[in-house]
C-alpha cells in the first residue's frame, strides 16, 4: 500500500509538471503568433509592392570611353535616372582608356565574344571598323526612329548601316570659326564682315602687315578639322558618294593650295604639336599669337579649359565660303555611343541611353556639362540654352546658339564608309604634313600618289 501511495504521488507530480510546461510554452508563443497574423493581414495589400521597390537592386552598366569629359556627363545622368526611376536603378561603372587602346581592345572583345562592356563610346573615325561582317552592336531603331523629326538625322545616319542605327552622337559638331577679337581690333580687321575665303585671305594680309610677329590663322598638319569644311562647301568630301577615297579631288587641291599660300606668305602657321589639341598649341594660342582657327563647336571647351587668358576675347562666327550662297558649315567628328551584344540588360541600357542622349533633359545637360551643340534641335532656342549662364556663355563674346541657329539649315553631313578610317589616317599621317611642310611640293601630284596608297 505504501508503495502504491508513493507511485500515485509520483504520477501526479509528473502530470503536474507536464501541464505547467505546456502552459509555459503557450504563454511564450501565443502573443507573437497573434501579432504576426495581425501584421500580415494589415499589410497584405501594400507591403509586397513596397518591399519590391525597396529591394530593387541596381543593375551594373559597364561603360568604356576614351574621353574622360564624357564620364562626368553620364554619371550625372545616371544619378538623375535613379531619382526618376527608383524601380529600375542602375550602377554606372565607367572606364577611360587611351584612344587607340580602347578601340583596339573593344574590337578584340567583340570579335572574340568575351570581355566587352555594356555601353561604349566609339569615335566616328573608327566606327566603320565595327560595322563590318557580323555586327556585334545592338540596333537602336526602336529608340532612334521615334525621334528622327526632333534631331539632326545626319548625326545618327553616320552610325548606321543597311537601315539600322547603331550609335547616337553627342553633338552636331557644326564647323565654325573662332576669332580673337582683341587681336582683330589691334590690326584693324573687321571679322564680322568676312564672308568668303578670299576676304579671309585679304584680312590675313592686313593682319600680318599690322602685327608681323603674330599669325592670322593656325593650320593642323596632323588632323583634318580645319580643312574638311573647305572641301565640303564646294561639294567635295574625303570619300565620294560610293564611299571610296577621294582625296585627290579638285576641291581638295583648291583647299590645300589656298592654305599653302597663306603659310608661304607668313599669314598662317602650322599648329605647334601639329594639331589644335596639343599643349604646345594651347600655350601659343593662349598667349595671343594667333587670331583665328577653324574648328567644330565641340572645341568650345578646349578654349575654356586650356586657354583661360582668352576669356571674353573669343568670338564664334560662321565659316567663310568660296562663293556666297554655299553652305557655311558641316557636321564633323562625333562619338557614337553604342550597346554591345554582350550586354546583359540591353532593354534597360537602351532606355538609359535614350534618356541621356535623345531626351530634352539630356540634350540640355550635354550643353551645360560638355559645351556641345546637341543633336535635338528644339532645345537650341529654349531659354535654358539661349539664356543659360555657364562657363561657355561667360567665356565667349558671342552667343553660341545664335550662331548655330543662323547656320542650322546649312550644316552638311559627311560621307561615311569602311574606307573612312584608312582615308583619315592617310590625311593625318602623311597628306597634310607633306602639303604644309614639304618644300616645293606639287599638291596635285602628291594627292594622286597618296590616293593610290590607301588600302582598306
Amino acid at each position: 500500500m505504501k508503495k502504491m501511495k508513493v507511485l500515485s504521488l509520483l504520477v501526479a507530480a509528473i502530470m503536474l509538471i507536464s501541464l505547467l510546461t505546456a502552459c509555459g510554452k503557450s504563454s511564450q508563443t501565443d502573443s507573437p503568433a497573434k501579432e504576426s497574423t495581425t501584421k500580415s493581414s494589415a499589410e497584405s495589400s501594400t507591403k509586397p509592392e513596397e518591399d519590391s521597390s525597396k529591394a530593387a537592386q541596381p543593375v551594373d552598366i559597364e561603360f568604356w570611353t576614351f574621353q574622360d569629359l564624357h564620364v562626368a556627363f553620364y554619371e550625372d545622368m545616371a544619378e538623375k535616372w535613379n531619382q526618376e526611376n527608383p524601380d529600375q536603378p542602375i550602377k554606372f561603372n565607367p572606364t577611360v582608356y587611351p584612344f587607340d587602346d580602347m578601340h583596339n581592345k573593344l574590337l578584340i572583345a567583340l570579335q572574340s565574344g568575351v570581355g566587352a562592356p555594356d555601353l561604349v563610346d566609339i569615335e566616328l573615325g573608327k566606327y566603320a571598323n565595327f560595322l563590318k561582317g557580323d555586327i556585334q552592336l545592338v540596333t537602336l531603331n526602336d529608340i532612334v526612329e521615334p525621334e528622327l523629326d526632333n534631331i539632326v538625322k545626319a548625326r545618327v545616319d553616320i552610325y548606321s548601316k543597311d537601315g539600322n542605327y547603331y550609335g547616337i552622337c553627342f553633338h552636331v559638331g557644326a564647323a565654325v570659326i573662332y576669332y580673337n577679337t582683341e587681336l582683330c581690333e589691334q590690326a584693324g580687321v573687321d571679322w564680322k564682315s568676312i564672308k568668303t575665303w578670299d576676304e579671309y585671305y585679304e584680312a590675313g594680309k592686313k593682319f600680318k602687315a599690322a602685327l608681323p610677329d603674330k599669325y592670322w590663322v593656325s593650320l593642323e598638319s596632323g588632323d583634318v578639322w580645319h580643312m574638311w569644311p573647305m572641301i565640303s562647301s564646294q561639294g567635295g568630301d574625303m570619300l565620294d558618294k560610293d564611299g571610296k577615297p577621294s582625296i585627290n579631288s579638285p576641291q581638295m587641291i583648291k583647299a590645300l593650295e589656298f592654305n599653302r599660300r597663306m603659310l608661304d606668305e607668313g599669314i598662317a602657321v602650322v599648329a605647334p604639336g601639329n594639331y589644335h589639341h596639343s599643349e604646345e598649341f594651347y600655350a601659343m594660342m593662349n598667349s595671343g599669337a594667333i587670331a583665328s582657327i577653324s574648328m567644330p563647336m565641340w572645341y568650345m571647351d578646349r578654349f575654356t579649359d586650356h586657354m583661360p587668358d582668352l576669356s571674353q576675347k573669343i568670338a564664334i562666327a560662321p565659316l567663310p565660303v568660296w562663293e556666297v550662297g554655299q553652305p557655311r558649315s558641316v557636321g564633323m567628328g562625333g562619338t557614337g555611343t553604342s550597346i554591345t551584344k554582350q550586354c546583359k540588360n540591353p532593354d534597360l541600357v537602351k532606355k538609359f541611353l535614350s534618356y541621356a542622349k535623345l531626351s530634352k533633359e539630356g540634350n540640355i545637360e550635354i550643353w551645360n556639362k560638355l559645351g556641345f551643340d546637341p543633336i535635338r534641335t528644339e532645345v537650341w532656342s529654349m531659354p535654358e540654352m539661349m539664356n543659360s549662364k555657364n562657363k561657355f556663355t561667360e567665356y565667349y563674346v558671342t552667343n553660341p546658339f545664335e550662331v548655330l541657329s543662323s547656320i542650322k539649315d546649312e550644316i552638311l553631313s559627311v560621307n561615311v564608309s569602311e574606307a573612312l578610317p584608312a582615308t583619315l589616317d592617310a590625311m593625318k599621317n602623311s597628306v597634310l604634313t607633306r602639303a604644309y611642310t614639304e618644300k616645293n611640293v606639287d599638291i596635285p601630284s602628291m594627292l594622286a600618289e597618296e590616293q593610290d596608297k590607301i588600302k582598306y
